[in-house]
């Protein structure tokens, strides 16, 4: 029997010539990937996979994102950003919550700051970097939290989170109806989940999707997939500060063995606009258009490997769509105004 055959696997044609069954028939032997065993879950729409363009940072990348997308023939589920809630305008905010509820897509924007953006030497070393994602101290943690309530107040349903703290302190703020029932917890890539326990533990801490290393292999994403239930956020294409990987041969067996999985297209041999402005914006306009491209490229050769795995429809049960119409004024404050002196 030959891998294309297997049914655990992705297939390909069975009438046509394919690389895997000359390779096969020449007698060398087939990857042991077709071993791993394929994920029976699924998201609440009982689909498999969905899209994901990252650094979609602001009112124009999102246009940029959607226009590609019509362009392109891309699904596009969930955008995210990765300069933060506080480096938009209200406006801003207000925009792109209207125009990602009118386009049916998720919006998850980066609850910031962290160590790396404020005066920590130790971030800013060598040795030192894995302390970059942090938050430090509890004015950082007040000034992160405060960017999710300021997102949520705007009718965003998910941020971005990168650190264990901020993870159990949202999750507390949740249950205690501070920010909505609905709004998720997208962990970062600056947290990756690189083991089965650390997975289950951001689970368990209420995290509703994990981002995995950027160069998990696919035994551990199938160990990481057998010990958790929630998405899982996933880089074909890396940015060069991820590792740069281009893996889109992959995507078959990453939606086999992850799902329910989030394809994320990011772009290698692209600079590091952190945190992005107007100054940027044509650079960082034309990089969210070539990332929706990309993700057409992973569409396509998905098609040809003759897998073809459920995709979600936009707007799908499960997505963060934002809710504008919960809208309340960035400036209202449910407790009344602050004290003078005072910082919420």
């Amino acid at each position: 029997m030959t891998r294309s055959s297997r049914a655990d696997e992705p297939a390909g044609a069975s009438a046509a010539w394919t690389a895997d069954r000359f390779l096969d028939q020449w007698g060398l032997q087939a990857s042991q990937a077709g071993a791993l065993p394929s994920s029976a879950k699924r998201f609440p729409d009982g689909a498999q996979y969905r899209i994901e363009i990252p650094s979609t940072e602001g009112t124009a990348c999102l246009d940029a994102v959607l226009g590609a997308a019509r362009d392109f023939g891309v699904p596009v589920h969930r955008v995210s950003q990765g300069s933060g809630v506080f480096m938009l305008t209200d406006a801003e905010l207000g925009r792109i919550a209207d125009t990602a509820a009118a386009a049916r897509v998720e919006v998850s924007l980066f609850a910031r700051p962290n160590a790396a953006w404020v005066n920590s030497t130790m971030a800013a070393s060598s040795a030192g970097l894995v302390a970059g994602s942090l938050t430090r101290g509890r004015e950082q943690l007040r000034q992160v939290l405060d960017d999710v309530v300021r997102a949520a107040a705007h009718g965003i349903r998910s941020v971005l989170i990168a650190d264990i703290g901020v993870l159990a302190a949202f999750s507390a703020m949740r249950d205690k109806g501070i920010i909505p029932p609905d709004m998720q917890a997208k962990i970062s890539v600056m947290m990756p989940a690189a083991n089965p326990a650390s997975a289950r533990l951001l689970q368990d801490l209420g995290a509703s999707t994990l981002n995995l290393p950027t160069d998990v292999d696919l035994a551990d994403l199938a160990a990481i997939r057998a010990a958790v239930d929630i998405p899982i956020d996933l880089y074909v294409e890396s940015p060069d500060n991820l590792g740069g990987l281009v893996r889109h041969h992959e995507i078959p067996q990453f939606v086999r063995i992850g799902a329910p999985v989030y394809l994320k297209f990011g772009l290698r041999n692209a600079p590091d606009l952190y945190p992005v402005g107007i100054h940027l914006e044509s650079v960082a306009t034309a990089m969210s258009r070539e990332r929706v491209r990309r993700a057409r490229l992973g569409l396509e050769l998905l098609a040809r490997s003759g897998y073809t795995p459920v995709i979600s429809e936009l707007g799908a049960a499960g997505l963060a769509v934002p809710s504008p119409g919960a809208r309340r004024s960035a400036t209202q404050d449910a407790d009344g105004p602050d004290e003078p002196g005072t910082h919420r």
